[in-house]
């Protein structure tokens, strides 16, 4: 007996030696910052000063009369919705068609999943280039007319935003919903097949049902990085043209560092957070009760 509690205590120790350390990192990473924020966003402090003074809820009654505030919410949410809906059709596409046996699969499965290893700050960087300079030289040369410069106009930078965004990032998500295909028991395309079901019945009654758990890693993941735009932002377009493409974090990141307002910046931030969690929660509750139901 005396063994037995010497082993358990043994074991508990053991496995507070490897959470501490994660705990502690959450914590000062993440759970302190959020706690601070939360504190200064009840204040006017500017950052430089060491008295932070206290003003209640104002920083967020500021919130509903701030038009440059609104305008990033409303960057960010059409910026989401369709970066949601573009990756997770083109990455389920692409991954079916890898897992139908075509030739070179492996070659085309690299090179998609390539660009996802590229910093953002890069990315932003080469389709700026790309749009400047590449896409008008190609324009010139074959007598079009077309202005291919999406980043420069205020009706089109979302349109580029986005296609920069999927070239990024849609190797990524086929990845896992290329590893939901391989795991799908043959049984169900047999007995589909027996049954008459065309290949199109089949992808919609066998294949999307069977990726219901993958949809629900997909659709959060990206949901969530979208919100979060902000390094394609910096070295493309700067928010720009005019304020046209600044989502909601690069505001705050204006907000707070320069214009040294942290008070308001922190009150914003936490808004940001509010949303993140009750998107992801919504989400993820959705998403699995479907899976369930499938």
């Amino acid at each position: 007996m005396a063994n037995r509690n010497r082993l358990t205590r043994a074991a508990r120790l053991q496995y507070l030696s490897l959470v501490l350390p994660g705990m502690l990192i959450f914590t000062l990473g993440l759970v302190l910052p959020m706690c601070l924020g939360l504190m200064y966003s009840f204040t006017s402090w500017n950052g430089m000063t060491a008295e932070k003074p206290f003003v209640g809820l104002q920083n967020y009654a500021q919130l509903f009369g701030d038009r440059y505030a609104g305008g990033a919410w409303w960057f960010t949410i059409r910026f989401t919705v369709w970066n949601t809906i573009i990756q997770n059709a083109l990455a389920i596409l692409l991954a079916a068609a890898l897992d139908s046996g075509i030739k070179a699969r492996k070659l085309f499965r690299t090179l998609f999943f390539v660009p996802c290893l590229i910093s953002a700050v890069v990315v932003g960087f080469v389709w700026l280039k790309i749009y400047g300079n590449v896409l008008p030289a190609l324009a010139k040369q074959l007598g079009l007319g077309v202005n291919m410069m999406l980043f420069g106009r205020e009706e089109t930078v979302l349109s580029g935003m986005l296609i920069a965004n999927n070239w990024q990032w849609i190797g990524y998500w086929m990845l896992i919903y290329l590893a939901a295909l391989q795991s799908i028991p043959g049984d169900l395309y047999e007995a589909a097949r027996v049954d008459g079901a065309s290949a199109l019945r089949q992808f919609f009654h066998v294949t999307l049902p069977m990726l219901a758990p993958a949809v629900t890693i997909c659709v959060v993941g990206i949901t969530i990085g979208s919100l979060k735009v902000y390094d394609l932002l910096v070295s493309s377009t700067g928010g720009g043209p005019g304020r046209a493409s600044t989502s909601i974090i690069y505001y705050i990141y204006n907000t707070a560092i320069s214009g040294r307002q942290y008070g308001y910046g922190s009150a914003l931030s936490m808004t940001l957070i509010a949303a993140l969690l009750v998107v992801a929660s919504v989400q993820a509750a959705v998403l699995r009760r479907r899976e369930v139901q499938m």
